[in-house]
């Protein structure tokens, strides 16, 4: 089934509704995902920004009271790579960045890389046993 495009006023009225310093966070997130995958996505599902690769749900900006974190989708592809990704249960990691503080863009860029060249890898696995 196909999906309708999300309009950008909906992310931006996303951004409209947080405090400055959430706003500033992920915003640095959001240009630091794009800057590695441009033809990303950005929806708001749930009440957070998703990035979507396609159909499928890659990256989440999740906001909470005192930090924010960056879900990656296919995270548990990602933890011998990526040490400071967070988390347990069957697939989605996480990494957190408190507000206020420099969010570590160039970690940002590495794991939207590696989660799209993991999501590839699942996609060519999955078309290989079913066909």
């Amino acid at each position: 089934m196909r999906r309708p495009l999300q309009s950008p006023a909906l992310v931006n009225a996303f951004y409209d509704s947080l405090r400055p310093e959430q706003r500033e966070t992920a915003q640095a997130m959001h240009r630091a995902i794009l800057a590695a995958a441009p033809h990303l996505r950005p929806e708001v599902k749930w009440g957070n920004l998703c990035f979507m690769n396609e159909n499928d749900n890659l990256m989440a900006i999740v906001l909470f009271k005192a930090n924010a974190h960056l879900q990656v989708f296919n995270g548990i592809m990602l933890v011998g790579e990526f040490p400071e990704l967070e988390g347990s249960g069957k697939g989605m990691r996480h990494i957190k960045s408190r507000y206020r503080q420099p969010v570590n863009e160039q970690l940002v860029r590495e794991l939207a890389l590696a989660s799209l060249q993991a999501h590839a890898v699942q996609q060519a696995r999955h078309a290989a046993r079913w066909g």
